[in-house]
């Protein structure tokens, strides 16, 4: 039997298992047409301060998840909502430079067993439980203290401004699921970017 042969039963399962998602996250909206929200995802405001030499970030975000969003969270769906960070130098006779980009990653999941709300920072590791999503999503709009950059890796006397923004994140899913995403809004969730000079 060839691998070609041997790799098409494979295949047409992972097809079918994709199926089976892109219909039970298709489903609870067709449901809900009379009632669905549209979600928005809004910096409300942001700003800089050093902390033993170190630019930290204390923000406010406003955090809305549509219905088809709070749909997938409640089948289980996690959702990765990234904060994504630019750095850049002001250049007087030239294009300004993007020095820096950082991105931030939560994951926030729903465990039905025990009805709690478990907002986790992929990049540190750290997690916390709530017991509503009003309080999970609450928390992840409060930012504060986040490092942000080492004042040491700056050009001295030059300026610098900083941007933020807020997303819902869809690379971590498989293909069809990023497909369908792509073409429905409901999973556009997408900040304006908040931009600020940075105090030094």
């Amino acid at each position: 039997m060839s691998r070609a042969a041997t790799n098409k039963p494979r295949q047409l399962a992972a097809l079918a298992a994709s199926l089976v998602v892109l219909a039970g996250l298709w489903q609870p909206t067709l449901a809900q047409d009379s009632i669905e929200r549209a979600g928005y995802f809004e910096v409300r405001s942001a700003s800089t301060r050093q902390v033993g030499g170190v630019h930290t970030l204390d923000a406010r975000l406003q955090l809305v998840l549509s219905s088809e969003a709070l749909a997938a969270l409640s089948s289980g769906v996690p959702l990765v909502i990234e904060l994504q960070l630019q750095l850049i130098r002001d250049r007087r006779f030239w294009w300004d430079d993007a020095e820096a980009d950082l991105a931030v990653r939560f994951e926030l999941e729903y465990r039905p067993l025990s009805q709690r709300y478990i907002v986790r920072n992929t990049n540190s590791g750290d997690q916390d439980s709530f017991a509503t999503l009003y309080s999970a999503l609450n928390n992840l709009g409060r930012v504060q203290g986040l490092p942000v950059i080492d004042d040491a890796l700056l050009e001295p006397g030059d300026d610098y401004r900083i941007r933020l923004r807020a997303m819902l994140q869809t690379q971590q899913y498989p293909a069809p699921l990023r497909l369908l995403f792509f073409w429905r809004g409901e999973w556009q969730l997408q900040s304006e970017w908040y931009e600020w000079l940075l105090e030094r």
